[in-house]
């Protein structure tokens, strides 16, 4: 086995789920051997230590009834509960409902960056409510916190997802109590603050409160806590599918021909391409070639250089760049990561935090989305790769921006100050060259 750490984690031992409703869900699978386990909060197989994932029971018959069924339904992501670990009646329950952002068509950053007409587009998921894609994730793994009794939500987090976990707690009527690095940005913070749960600083990075997490899983002090990126693992990466449902059926229930995804635990690339992956088996989307690419910065690139490397195991590494929202040093999924690439025909490539700066405003100023630091990173990988000829710029290619540039604006304040201070005077304005 490939994956190493794993059986060092905390396994709950729990009572197999008989009456538990999450739709189309059948069970975990494990990734590494096949083990089917029952529905429950787990996430490591007890007989390789290898990550679970949900297993489903999809629809079956015809696909042209079930596009009118998805098409019909309401403008989030619970327009796809036939294929996600959700009940059926999910959309009246209390939630955020997040998702159905803007696929944005690119034609202004395709100029500037050597792609063809009509052919760039930015899935922009600054829209959701807290502003980031996690507020996807967080939706499924409420769902399952539910299904399995649990009073408490929580999370270790590079900002985002204590953000979101603390919106969806405090409208879902949870108890929360979140876990960051005691460096992060303060819009984050602040964000992650305001919704009146426990926000507890750890003194470490990321890896060292995820760590910590996991031991609190194994202590009777986490007894009736579901910690959505933990125990909750396998039902909260599924709401990563949806960005790949989306994306496909805002352009015409079609797969892209290349995709940009940036790469933190490197869960959001995996199950985008298991979403793709639903499609063509459910006949949703014509089955055709994809290239996945993954995009990482310079300063936390494990997964960049295994695959430069050509090597199938990521060695860990310790986070030092703005992305901090990136800024996993050892990415759980990094080696499916390399298996998707190698596998599509894509890469896997890094930019330096000079260049996610450049990327940030080139977006800003060409498509009016102010993208924060992880939305830099896809930006500038992506101009990297047409230069380098590994993204075809005649092809269909959709760039991820998975968050608000609000939350993360020392990247940019240095270089973002008013152009001029003048009296209130038309003389004072012509002669500062600003008329013309």
């Amino acid at each position: 086995m490939r994956r190493k750490g794993l059986a060092s984690m905390a396994v709950q031992t729990v009572t197999p789920a008989t009456s538990v409703d999450l739709g189309p869900a059948s069970g975990l699978s494990c990734r590494e051997c096949g083990e089917i386990f029952p529905l429950g909060p787990i996430f490591a197989c007890e007989l390789c230590f290898g990550p679970l994932e949900v297993a489903y029971d999809l629809p079956t018959g015809d696909p042209e009834a079930l596009r009118k069924q998805i098409e019909a339904g309401p403008a989030n992501i619970w327009r796809y509960a036939p294929l996600l670990p959700v009940p059926a009646d999910v959309a009246d329950k209390p939630n955020l409902n997040p998702g159905w952002t803007k696929l944005v068509q690119a034609d202004n950053l395709a100029r500037e960056i050597g792609v063809a007409p009509g052919k760039l587009f930015v899935k922009d998921d600054s829209g959701n409510p807290t502003h980031s894609f996690k507020d996807r994730v967080v939706a499924q793994a409420i769902e399952a916190a539910r299904a399995f009794g649990f009073t408490t939500l929580s999370c270790s987090s590079t900002g985002n997802l204590a953000g979101a976990v603390g919106a969806a707690a405090a409208r879902a009527g949870f108890r929360s109590c979140v876990f960051i690095p005691h460096d992060l940005e303060q819009g984050k913070v602040v964000m992650a603050g305001v919704y009146g749960g426990d926000l507890v600083a750890i003194e470490g990075n990321y890896d060292d409160v995820n760590r910590f997490c996991s031991e609190l899983i194994g202590d009777p002090l986490g007894e009736g806590w579901g910690f959505v990126n933990v125990n909750l693992r396998p039902y909260y990466g599924e709401g990563s599918k949806t960005l790949a449902y989306e994306i496909c059926e805002q352009l015409g229930w079609v797969i892209p021909d290349q995709l940009v995804i940036p790469i933190a635990s490197g869960s959001q690339l995996t199950k985008i391409d298991k979403g793709l992956q639903e499609l063509i088996k459910l006949g949703l989307v014509e089955d055709k070639p994809y290239k996945i690419f993954g995009a990482q910065a310079e300063g936390c690139s494990p997964v960049s250089v295994a695959f430069k490397a050509g090597h199938d195991v990521v060695r860990p590494q310790k986070p030092n760049t703005i992305a901090k929202s990136l800024a996993i040093g050892n990415p759980a999924d990094g080696p499916y990561v390399l298996d998707i690439a190698r596998r599509t025909g894509g890469a896997v490539e890094d930019v330096d935090d000079a260049q996610v700066v450049d990327a940030i405003k080139l977006l800003a100023q060409t498509e009016g989305i102010f993208a924060e630091t992880a939305g830099g990173v896809t930006v500038g990988v992506t101009k990297k790769l047409v230069e380098s000829g590994l993204i075809d710029p005649n092809l269909t290619t959709v760039v991820l921006n998975t968050g608000d540039g609000l939350k993360t604006l020392d990247a940019v304040a240095d270089t973002s100050q008013a152009t001029v201070t003048i009296r209130p005077s038309l003389d004072a304005f012509r002669d500062a060259g600003l008329a013309l």
